[in-house]
């Protein structure tokens, strides 16, 4: 059986993969704004979502930029998530 914790890591690589992805799509291969925006924001989401379960994972003690990232992740995931709301009612 796999080892859940591996497993964790690998799918936290996927999704910041993923949101960097689409990150790079908004700048590079969208014209429509609000997709750039869209786009942008599931990005965050992605990123921000991976990187904090990689630093509840690690086996490591936790610095100080580890917090900042608790602390300051779910804010730019809730700012994202909020603004993807937002622009969802504009594209109806």
């Amino acid at each position: 059986m796999t080892d859940p914790v591996a497993l964790a890591g690998m799918a936290s690589w996927l999704a910041t993969g993923l949101g960097l992805g689409l990150w790079i799509w908004s700048w590079t291969g969208e014209k429509d704004f609000i997709q750039k925006l869209r786009f942008r924001d599931c990005g965050v989401v992605l990123v921000f979502s991976g990187i904090l379960v990689r630093v509840f994972v690690q086996e490591r003690t936790w610095t100080p930029f580890d917090w900042a990232l608790v602390f300051l992740g779910p804010l730019f995931i809730a700012a994202a998530l909020w603004r993807l709301a937002r622009t969802g009612e504009v594209r109806r």
